[in-house]
């Protein structure tokens, strides 16, 4: 015999000594269940990635779509859209917009015009927990419900369970005179 064939004898029979067959298959299937599990950790897929066609580019001349500072979020409250899977004015996957909205009016810096801004509440799914936002530029007490962020907006929807939040142009603001 060899020495790796001695080596691997004695390492055999000292484990046989001091472990049980069950509590060798314990081990064993243990360890091959969380092998098994490796993939299902969370990955970042989304690092390195280019923008599809068509999907807005997160570093705009206004701003980024996924900071709070971005012109579209100046009456935000909630966590944004971009951060959590979706894009500004899009849900993440597995949520849906809630029909009912609050809105308010931002200047973008680009053009120095001022917007129309609907936040629709992203619902179906728990609170997605990343980039919480709480601007409350143009904010209304409760008392005046169209203008205040304050509330939970995923009435209407099959889920009333709140996930994040989208800022939709709705067209440029008039000043009527």
């Amino acid at each position: 015999m060899t020495r790796i064939d001695d080596w691997m004898a004695r390492a055999a029979r000292q484990l046989a000594r001091r472990t049980s067959r069950r509590s060798l298959l314990a081990g064993l299937g243990g360890a091959l269940l969380g092998g098994a599990a490796i993939p299902l950790l969370p990955v970042s897929r989304a690092f390195g990635r280019e923008p599809q066609p068509g999907e807005p580019d997160p570093e705009t001349p206004e701003g980024q779509a996924n900071a709070c500072e971005y012109w579209r979020y100046c009456s935000i409250d909630g966590f944004l859209s971009s951060c959590c899977g979706g894009t500004h004015n899009s849900c993440p996957p597995g949520t849906s917009m809630a029909p009912v909205t609050w809105i308010g009016t931002c200047r973008n810096p680009a053009d120095g015009k001022e917007y129309v801004i609907s936040y629709n509440d992203c619902c179906g799914k728990g609170p997605c927990g990343k980039c919480f936002c709480r601007r409350n530029e143009g904010d209304k007490p409760v008392y005046y419900t169209p203008k205040s962020n304050d509330i939970d907006w995923c009435m209407g929807t099959d889920s009333v369970v709140y996930n994040s939040t989208v800022a939709v142009v709705v067209g440029v603001a008039v000043e009527k005179g």
